[in-house]
């Protein structure tokens, strides 16, 4: 009895505040992994990567168009290797796999990563030019506080050890709080005065889209009547076309150049998106202006009563499928219908069809421009600010996800899908405009001279001060 008892109150405990705790603590370990993975990421795609090639640019773009091609792959391999094993196995089963490949692939990648490392000497090194530019930077911090007047330079000059500690101890703690905004203000300066920076600003506009194979569009998906199987199949080819892009990428770069290559991409992207557009017109389409997607909104974001499931008697179809959205952001399949009465009647496949036909084909048009935007900002960014810029543009990409996240958040009724893929599409037309802007000013007249070879570097013509105007 009593071991009953303690069994009760620790099953209580743990459904109580514990698991709560747990989950904190699971989000916020996955954050700082998050965090340390992008920090990876950039250090060995946009500098390290830079270091191996050397001055060989067609090595440079082969390199990125391989590590995009592995990433690819990863996409079509983990889902269907994890969907086996929880399928034949268990979820626990499938999270203990995951969690010891994870180990595994740590511990396999960190020696690669050193053997690299020791392969290549110059990833110890750093260049003249970046000693100079840090050396200019505290010089000129070094002048501005000691402007006073020349005999008070001397006298500093000469008795360095004895004010050094005075120095120390004025920093004071509003001057270190203020630290990390000061570098962060100066990070986004320096990313807007970059003369690549509309060619960034496009990629980080295509972030703001609901076409792409996530959580929202696979709930999309299941409202329409798609299974889980036919979406792993849309999965892959979308994998496939991504591949492809990545060979494109190498293809049209050594027969038009770097530039005239995103424009070309882009062009082709959008054009494929036109079907998504097309889409939301079609028979099948859920879309009802009539409906308004801001309806309720306070109900929806703070709703505290369960969600109905279809297997509830009291539940319509209607309400289904109005509902059927709220589950996008986790991405999981409504259950199965009981009562064969409750069946709403089929949805036809031509309106989805054509979305998932347009996403698809876009993924060629889509790797093509990222890895030319990530060559672009490899190219013309110098190498004391790499990892600044860098950062700063992944903060544009997460920031602009972030955005259509929120807009699904305020629209995730089936009816206002049709809207969000409009607003996705005129965000990725956007993008598009920076980067023919960036490519006009770029290369002028020859712009459309696909035989002609691009300039070798934008930063070789003008400078990195140089600031650009949208």
């Amino acid at each position: 009895m009593i071991i009953f008892l303690f069994k009760t109150q620790l099953l209580t405990l743990y459904r109580g505040w514990l698991l709560t705790m747990c989950y904190i603590l699971v989000i916020t370990i996955a954050n700082i992994a998050n965090l340390a993975s992008t920090a990876t990421a950039i250090t060995i795609q946009r500098d390290w990567i830079v270091v191996v090639a050397g001055e060989d640019r067609s090595k440079l773009a082969d390199m990125n168009a391989t590590i995009r091609r592995i990433d690819q792959l990863t996409n079509i391999l983990a889902p269907m290797a994890v969907g086996q094993i929880m399928t034949f196995g268990s979820p626990m089963i499938g999270c203990g796999f995951i969690s010891g490949w994870n180990l595994v692939s740590m511990c396999v990648e960190y020696l690669l990563l050193w053997k690299v490392y020791q392969k290549t000497p110059t990833l110890a090194l750093k260049s003249a030019k970046v000693e100079e530019s840090e050396l200019k930077q505290l010089n000129v911090k070094k002048e501005s506080e000691m402007k006073p007047a020349e005999g008070v330079q001397l006298i500093v000059e000469k008795d360095v050890t004895s004010f050094e500690p005075q120095e120390e101890k004025e920093v004071g703690c509003a001057a270190r709080i203020a630290e990390p905004f000061i570098t962060f203000r100066d990070g986004w300066v320096a990313y807007y005065n970059q003369p690549v920076f509309l060619a960034g600003m496009g990629l980080a506009f295509l972030y703001m889209t609901v076409l792409g194979f996530d959580c929202i569009t696979t709930g999309y998906a299941y409202t329409q009547g798609l299974s889980g199987s036919v979406l792993s199949l849309l999965m892959g080819a979308s994998a496939v076309t991504g591949i492809m892009g990545t060979v494109a990428f190498t293809w049209l770069r050594r027969k038009c150049g770097l530039v005239r290559t995103g424009l070309i991409s882009g062009v082709a992207q959008f054009a494929c998106l036109v079907l998504c557009v097309i889409s939301v017109f079609m028979p099948g389409s859920p879309m009802d202006l009539t409906v308004s997607p801001f309806a309720d909104i306070s109900a929806r974001l703070f709703e505290t009563e369960p969600l109905p499931t279809i297997a509830s008697p009291e539940v319509n179809p209607e309400m289904v499928l109005a509902t059927g959205m709220l589950n996008l952001l986790n991405g999981s399949a409504p259950p199965a219908i009981s009562d064969p009465e409750m069946s709403p009647e089929p949805v036809p496949l031509l309106s989805v069809s054509l979305l998932f036909a347009g996403v698809i084909a876009a993924r060629v048009g889509l790797w093509s421009f990222d890895l030319t935007v990530t060559q672009l900002l490899q190219e013309n960014v110098v190498e004391s600010e790499r990892g600044i810029i860098n950062g700063v543009q992944n903060s544009m990409n997460y920031l602009l996800d972030l955005l259509h996240f929120i807009m699904v958040i305020l629209a995730p009724n089936p009816e206002a899908f049709g809207l969000l893929v409009l607003i996705s599409v005129s965000f990725v037309a956007m993008g598009h405009i920076m980067y023919f802007r960036f490519a006009q000013k770029s290369l002028g007249k020859q712009l459309f001279i696909c035989c002609t070879p691009d300039p070798k570097a934008v930063s070789d013509s003008s400078p990195p001060g140089n600031t650009s105007t949208v």
